[in-house]
């Protein structure tokens, strides 16, 4: 399971070295776009609840500028590895920065807001 909501209209390129350029971190960060990842265990009724309130979440307080990748930790045990994922579910905020993680239930907004930064996650007006 990996899922992908993108509202850029625009794709990322990479440099070389498979970073982005400071050009195109630069447009991310003027177009408030947020990169998520929601590692989950498989079809799972505790699954379905964490992606359904993330994804609320996200259209809540980031009003569609977001990138949320949904990983089935059963699917992709090598990034689950490199991501030091020990639960599910578990929320990364990558970017922008500072990256946060929050692990467990993602139903208490407040929380969630608030273990993110949630000056981070509120959109610019």
């Amino acid at each position: 399971m990996n899922d992908t909501h993108n509202t850029s209209d625009t794709q990322h390129t990479s440099d070389t070295l498979g970073e982005e350029s400071t050009l195109e971190q630069f447009q991310r960060v003027e177009k408030a776009e947020y990169d998520l990842t929601l590692f989950v265990t498989g079809a799972s009724a505790l699954s379905a609840r964490a992606v359904a309130d993330v994804r609320a979440l996200c259209e809540t307080y980031l009003h569609g500028c977001y990138q949320l990748h949904i990983v089935d930790i059963h699917q992709d045990p090598e990034l689950v590895s490199s991501r030091g994922v020990l639960t599910s579910p578990t929320l990364f905020k990558d970017f922008p920065l500072p990256r946060r993680v929050v692990v467990g239930a993602l139903s208490d907004t407040a929380r969630v807001l608030s273990a993110s930064t949630s000056r981070q996650w509120l959109p610019r007006t």
